[in-house]
């Protein structure tokens, strides 16, 4: 292995000097055909750079003429385009213009547009005829496509020059031919005179005459005759010959319209319905019992002030026979109250008390009597107006599902039920609740007098009783000790046990204190 490397490195390099021998033989012809291409290449050049020194100078004049050319058609193109640029700015401008035209245009149709609808709907009733036509053409030109613009400007500004014309006829008053329906709803050719807001119309046979009004669901004017015949005559004369009395009326016809929409008392209740009755029921009833009432009180006689203190004097000095005398003259359940007490004088304390008590209460139930049917008047009678609305509302709304909400007449029968049931149950209600508030306080007087001259009589006769000497009383042999003859206690004895069982059990603790005490009330009663 060792020896094949060297004899491999020998062959390659005499391979190698065969090969160099043989390139420079190779070497020395070509190097001969390089000078020969040289030497024919560098004389195509001098005759080349001869041939371009020939023509050098005609393309430098031509490229000279070339760039005064371009210079000046560089020339051109800016001017070219500073026109350019200018009409495109006046261009801009223009549009912006025709824009601007253009909003002015639509902004001037929609004002004639909103004034053709108030036009139409400030004109009076009668002139609608008159201007029918313009108005008609001025609302129907926008919609119209074989229309430009101008036409419609035209026909809107027609509309605009007849509205002028209007205002010079109304300053001075203005006559014109129409058709107006009578008061029997007949529609009658005649001629209508307008001054203002005002207008009257005479037809043609005289048969109507009156100021020319509008009447609800009506698309034609109404002539409204006139209530006495001197302003109709002169309507007449004015609408004939033009000059004349105006009968004016300041409230352009709604004077008429409230006086049309009067009505009677009993037209009003009927509008109630049914509840109506009920409530007048009421209303009759609480009146009658008021009424009653009040006759009642008249007649109820008070004693005066000096009898009762005549026959509290008596009571006072214990004078029982001049006592009866004064109670005799006492008139009213002030006086039968009291002659009550005076026949019980010499009786228990409470045996009195309650006989005259027993007068009160008889008083004041006979008194009292009825007061509560009219308050019940006052609270119930709300309550009808109250079910009245409700059946009213529902009668509306029965009319609406038939009729819908258009109709607004419709609609009134309900409503007028409505608010005429609420209206007439406050009307009873009020009166009602006054009333039974006036006759409660007249009865709440004469019981409180009553009560007032009970609690004085009952003060004289306790001190009577405590003026009036001790007297024995003989008790039964069968009546146990501490008891009346009468079957009752006696308070005195009674008393007078209670101390002593209070001294035996009191006396060891408070000592000669409570002797001294009871030895002093013992002294006291003795006295």
């Amino acid at each position: 292995m060792n020896l094949t490397k060297p004899v491999a490195a020998l062959l390659l390099a005499a391979a190698a000097t065969t090969a160099a021998a043989q390139d420079e033989a190779s070497f020395g012809d070509a190097a001969a055909r390089m000078r020969q291409k040289l030497e024919s290449s560098t004389k195509a050049l001098t005759d080349f750079r001869a041939m371009v020194a020939d023509k050098k100078v005609p393309l430098l004049r031509e490229l000279r003429t070339r760039d005064d050319k371009l210079l000046e058609l560089r020339g051109e193109l800016q001017k070219a385009s500073r026109r350019v640029d200018s009409r495109v700015l006046g261009l801009q401008g223009v549009q912006r213009d025709i824009k601007f035209l253009k909003d002015q245009s639509a902004h001037l149709s929609n004002l004639l547009g909103e004034y053709v609808r108030n036009f139409e709907s400030r004109l009076h009733i009668a002139e609608l005829q008159r201007h029918a036509k313009v108005i008609e053409a001025a609302k129907l030109a926008p919609e119209n496509d074989n229309f430009g613009a101008g036409d419609v400007f035209a026909a809107q500004l027609g509309l605009v020059g007849a509205s002028f014309e209007r205002i010079e006829d109304a300053l001075g008053g203005t006559r014109f031919k129409g058709t107006a329906t009578d008061a029997n709803g007949i529609v009658r050719e005649g001629t209508f005179l307008l001054v203002g807001p005002a207008a009257l119309f005479a037809s043609s046979d005289g048969e109507a005459i009156g100021t020319a009004e509008q009447r609800l669901g009506s698309l034609e004017p109404t002539a409204i005759p006139f209530t006495t015949p001197e302003d109709g005559a002169a309507a007449k004369a004015l609408v004939a010959s033009g000059a004349g009395a105006f009968p004016f009326d300041a409230s352009l016809g709604d004077a008429q319209k409230i006086a049309a929409t009067e009505e009677t008392l009993i037209e009003h209740v009927k509008k109630g319905g049914a509840v109506m009755v009920p409530i007048f029921v009421m209303a009759g009833l609480a009146l009658l019992v008021a009424l009653i009432k009040w006759i009642q009180f008249t007649f109820v006689r008070r004693p005066s002030r000096k009898q009762v203190a005549e026959l509290l004097e008596a009571v006072g000095a214990d004078d029982h026979e001049r006592a009866r005398g004064a109670a005799r003259g006492l008139k009213g359940p002030v006086g039968d109250m009291l002659r009550t007490g005076v026949s019980n004088l010499g009786e228990p304390r409470e045996l009195i008390e309650e006989s005259m008590y027993e007068k009160v209460l008889t008083t004041r139930l006979r008194l009292q009597k009825m007061l509560p049917f009219i308050a019940i008047c006052a609270a119930s009678a709300p309550l009808l107006g109250l079910l009245g609305t409700v059946t009213g509302i529902i009668n509306t709304f029965k009319m609406i599902t038939v009729f819908g909400s258009g109709d607004v007449k419709s609609l009134s029968g309900g409503i007028s039920e409505a608010l005429i049931t609420t209206k007439f149950g406050l009307i009873v209600a009020i009166p009602s609740l006054l009333l039974h508030a006036f006759l409660s306080r007249k009865a709440k007087g004469v019981i409180g007098t009553m009560e007032t001259s009970a609690v004085a009589f009952m003060n004289k006769v306790a001190r009577t009783s405590l003026r009036r000497p001790s007297r024995p009383v003989e008790v039964p042999a069968h009546v146990p000790a501490g008891v009346a003859s009468n079957g009752a206690p006696d308070p005195r004895l009674v008393r007078e046990q209670v101390n002593e069982i209070l001294g035996d059990l009191l006396g060891p603790l408070v000592g000669d204190n409570f002797d001294d005490g009871k030895s002093s009330k013992a002294a006291t009663r003795s006295a």
